[in-house]
C-alpha cells in the first residue's frame, strides 16, 4: 500500500509525488505518456516558478539544457510600447520558457530521485472505492496487464479532463465561458525577447525557448474559432502582420520548423478541490485561459502548498481534513486573483491596460512592478500603491 498516489506526471503531478516522497511518504506516480514527449502549452515559467523551482534544486538541470534565459520583456498596443522585466524573486530575476519535452521529465527525474516511484505508459481506469472514500486506483500497465494499487491519498494532477475529477464527480465551483483560441509554432531565426502584442481582438505571445528556437504565439476571440481553424495559416500570419508589423519582418526573415498547433478549448473554472481520499492539483483543479502563461507556475505553487499544508498528518483523519480545507482556501487568493487576471486579459479589449500604461511611460519602477503583478513577484493590491494612484489620478 502506498501513501500517496499521483496520476499524472507533468507540471502538477511531478512536483507533488517529489514533496511528497521528500516528506518520507511511500510514493506512486504514474503517467499515460511515455517521456519525452510534447504537450500543448505556453512554456513561460514565471519569476514565482523560477523561484520553486530553485528552491526545490532543480533549476540548475534546467540551466544545463540549452534553454535561452530572459531578463527583458516588451508589451505593445495602439499607442503605448512599454519595456522592463519583473523584479526579483529569492533574488532571481531570470526567467525561462523550456519545451515540455525537456522540462517534463527533469520534474519526473526529481520526483524519482526523492523516492517515488514512476510508471509511464500506464492507463488509469477507475478508482477504488470503500464507503464513499477513494481508497485506491484500477490501472493498466505498459504490459497491458490490468493492476491495482491503494493509498491513503489519490492526487488528481490529470489536467483540465482529469479522470479523477470525472470519476468523483467533482463539481465546478467557478465557471466562465471559453473566451479565446490559440495557435502557435516554432520559429528559427527570430530572436527576440519576452513579447507581448496586442489590438483589439488580437494578443501576439513571444518567448524564446530551446534549440535556438522561438514560439510565436497568436490569440483569436473564442468566437472567430469556426473560421481560424478552416484557415489557419493566413489568419495566423496576418494576426502578425496586422498587430506586431515589426516582428512580421524579422519572422519573413526567419522560418517556421514546426507545425502549427493550437486549441479552441481553453476552459475557465475552479473544481471542487478535494473530497474523502482524493485531491485535485495544476489544471485539474484549475483551469483559466493560456494567456497570460500561468499555468505551469501556479500548477508549482499549488504543489507546494498542498503538501506543506499535509505535512506529517497524512494518517490522522482529522488533521488532513484540515490540511486539504485549507489547501482548498488558498485557491481562493492569489489562485483566484490570477484566474481574473487572466479573463481580463483574454477580452482582448485593450483599452483600459493602454490608458494606464501610457501614464506609466517614463517612470520605470511602475513599469518593472507592473510586470511583477503578472510574474507573481508582487501582488495587484500592492502595485496599487499611493505612489502609482497618485501618478493615475494625473491629468
Amino acid at each position: 500500500m502506498y501513501d500517496v498516489i499521483v496520476i499524472g506526471a507533468r507540471c502538477a503531478g511531478s512536483p507533488t509525488a517529489m514533496l511528497f516522497a521528500r516528506q518520507g511518504y511511500r510514493v506512486l506516480l504514474l503517467e499515460k505518456a511515455k517521456f519525452p514527449q510534447d504537450t500543448l502549452s505556453s512554456h513561460y515559467l514565471h519569476s514565482q516558478g523560477v523561484a520553486l523551482l530553485d528552491r526545490w534544486g532543480l533549476l540548475d538541470e534546467l540551466r544545463a539544457t540549452d534553454v535561452q534565459p530572459i531578463t527583458h520583456q516588451v508589451y505593445e498596443a495602439p499607442g503605448v510600447r512599454v519595456e522592463g522585466f519583473s523584479l526579483p524573486i529569492n533574488g532571481l530575476r531570470t526567467t525561462y520558457a523550456p519545451r515540455r519535452y525537456v522540462l517534463d521529465p527533469i520534474l519526473a527525474a526529481g520526483a524519482v530521485r526523492a523516492g517515488a516511484e514512476f510508471q509511464q505508459s500506464c492507463a488509469v481506469n477507475d478508482l477504488i472505492y470503500e464507503d464513499d472514500r477513494v481508497v485506491g486506483v484500477r490501472y493498466t500497465t505498459p504490459a497491458g496487464v490490468q493492476t491495482t494499487e491503494r493509498a491513503r491519498l489519490v492526487v488528481g494532477a490529470d489536467g483540465m479532463r482529469s479522470l479523477v475529477a470525472r470519476k468523483v464527480g467533482a463539481p465546478n465551483v467557478i465557471e466562465h465561458a471559453r473566451l479565446t483560441c490559440v495557435y502557435y509554432s516554432y520559429w528559427a531565426g527570430v530572436p527576440a525577447n519576452f513579447e507581448l502584442y496586442e489590438r483589439p481582438g488580437r494578443w501576439i505571445g513571444v518567448v524564446p525557448t530551446n534549440n535556438d528556437l522561438t514560439l510565436l504565439m497568436t490569440y483569436f476571440p473564442q468566437a472567430d474559432f469556426g473560421d481560424v481553424r478552416k484557415a489557419v495559416e493566413p489568419a495566423y500570419l496576418e494576426a502578425f502582420r496586422t498587430t506586431a508589423p515589426e516582428l512580421y519582418e524579422r519572422m519573413r526573415s526567419g522560418e517556421r520548423v514546426e507545425q502549427l498547433y493550437g486549441t479552441g478549448h481553453q476552459e475557465n473554472y475552479f473544481r471542487k478541490a478535494y473530497g474523502p481520499g482524493w485531491v485535485l492539483v495544476g489544471d485539474a483543479v484549475n483551469h483559466k485561459d493560456s494567456i497570460t502563461a500561468r499555468g505551469i507556475t501556479e500548477a508549482w505553487v499549488q504543489a507546494q502548498t498542498l503538501t506543506d499544508y499535509v505535512g506529517a498528518d497524512l494518517h490522522d483523519d482529522r488533521e488532513l481534513r484540515s490540511a486539504l480545507r485549507r489547501y482548498e482556501r488558498s485557491l481562493s487568493n492569489e489562485a483566484l486573483n490570477h484566474y481574473q487576471g487572466a479573463l481580463n486579459v483574454a477580452e482582448l479589449k485593450p483599452e483600459g491596460r493602454t490608458d494606464m500604461l501610457r501614464k506609466l511611460v517614463g517612470h520605470q519602477e511602475h513599469i518593472d512592478r507592473y510586470f511583477s503583478t503578472l510574474s507573481g513577484a508582487i501582488s495587484i493590491d500592492d502595485f496599487y500603491n499611493e505612489e502609482l494612484l497618485a501618478l493615475l489620478d494625473q491629468d
